[in-house]
């Protein structure tokens, strides 16, 4: 924990010996890195917009290991860190413990819901947006076989994954979707080599569309993908940019509009539970010059058109959080 010692002595001490605690937001970012191009990286770009537009500091920690998520939790609140905010559902049953401990700090968890009085849980439609940009890639298939390719098999993924393969079938009656999943640990989010290998064994069975919603592993999808000369979908950040010309677009999950609200909402946040989808601007898919080129005018009318029934009610996308069946899709 010597990167924890790092952040955290010295405004440690500073509060304690001021006898006083401060009150600076906190972001723990869960295994994979700020960095990996994903999931974690949209929250370190909510947090660091945050920072830039007001002017303040906040604390920060990737996670190396299972064992430092209460550690974690526990440091920040006792170094008057507030609000603390987390990615990844995987910091639900620690947050449960942890919370009732510090009442007066306020905690908000991404993609897991805690039921605690100071427990901000904000989840995502990710089903919707899945469904968007598998539409897309039922369109820009040329040999009606697209892939989906998962990062640790948890119902989260499903839900993405059920989402695309009805998408998929909304554009295309006649499409196959091939679907994988990397692993069943948390290792399955950060193995980029696993990834490519699927991409090839999905190509093989010719897929020329694969999306992956696998964190950092995904890049080894969206890598391979490209060298082999198939279209790839990104998700959480927009990694058009990645491969310009060869992802198709993104599912953009707004994990920064998420840690940007809780810290700029501050010691004061609303807790409760807070849903993000197409209707809200939570859920989308990514258009740039990264892309342009890829998507024409009929597919993206269709697309937004879909967007527009999915926020007035009058499209409903099958939610496997809700109901673990998946019509459009066998694993």
């Amino acid at each position: 924990m010597s990167v924890m010692h790092k952040i955290l002595g010295g405004a440690a001490a500073l509060a304690l010996s001021a006898g006083t605690l401060v009150a600076e937001p906190a972001m723990i970012f869960d295994l994979g890195g700020k960095f990996d191009k994903s999931f974690n990286e949209s929250a370190f770009a909510g947090a660091q917009r945050w920072a830039e537009e007001t002017g303040g500091t906040f604390r920060e920690i990737e996670l190396q290991s299972e064992a430092q998520r209460e550690q974690a939790l526990r440091r920040f609140a006792e170094a008057g860190s507030n609000p603390i905010v987390m990615t990844g559902f995987a910091f639900g049953n620690v947050l449960a413990e942890v919370a009732p401990d510090y009442p007066d700090t306020k905690f908000a968890i991404i993609d897991m819901v805690v039921d605690q009085p100071n427990v901000r849980s904000v989840v995502f439609n990710e089903h919707e947006g899945s469904y968007l940009v598998g539409m897309m890639a039922a369109m820009a298939s040329k040999s009606n076989t697209v892939g989906f390719i998962g990062g640790m098999d948890i119902p989260l993924i499903r839900k993405f994954a059920c989402g695309y393969a009805q998408g998929v079938m909304a554009a295309n009656a006649d499409a196959t979707v091939v679907a994988n999943m990397t692993g069943t640990t948390p290792a399955a989010w950060n193995d980029p080599v696993k990834g490519s290998e699927l991409t090839k064994a999905q190509i093989s069975q010719g897929a020329d569309v694969v999306y992956a919603a696998a964190g950092g592993t995904g890049v080894g999808v969206l890598q391979t993908a490209a060298d082999e000369g198939i279209l790839s979908i990104g998700v959480d950040s927009n990694q058009n940019y990645l491969h310009p010309g060869k992802v198709l677009t993104s599912m953009m999950k707004r994990v920064d509009n998420a840690v940007y609200q809780a810290m700029t909402d501050g010691p004061d946040m609303e807790t409760g539970f807070n849903v993000m989808g197409i209707a809200n601007g939570g859920i989308g898919y990514a258009m740039d010059e990264n892309n342009a080129s890829l998507v024409s005018a009929d597919m993206q009318k269709m697309v937004d058109d879909a967007a527009a029934k999915i926020s007035s009610g009058e499209l409903m996308v099958h939610d496997y959080m809700s109901d673990d069946s998946c019509p459009a899709l066998s694993f």
